[in-house]
This record gives C-alpha cells, structure tokens and sequence, in this order.
C-alpha cells in the first residue's frame, strides 16, 4: 500500500467504527468509508 504497511483492524477501523456508532455522526448516512491505506491511488 501507500502507506507501506498492512492495515490493523483496532487501531486503522475501530475509531471509525466508534465514531459511527456515537451521536457525532447522527448526520451521515449513505456512505461508503474505504480503509485501504491508499490502495485506491492506484487504480
């Protein structure tokens, strides 16, 4: 990847999991989150 390493599912996607399970993201609806260390720079 971009970043240069493997992606860790508890420190790279448990916060946004957490923030989309608070009231702070009451207003997001719809969307698609990609946790892919930048693979998506290379298509």
């Amino acid at each position: 990847t971009p970043l240069g390493r493997l992606g860790d599912a508890a420190a790279d996607i448990g916060p946004v999991a957490v923030f989309l399970a608070s009231s702070s993201a009451r207003y997001v609806t719809g969307q698609t989150i990609v946790a892919d260390g930048g693979g998506f720079l290379g298509l």
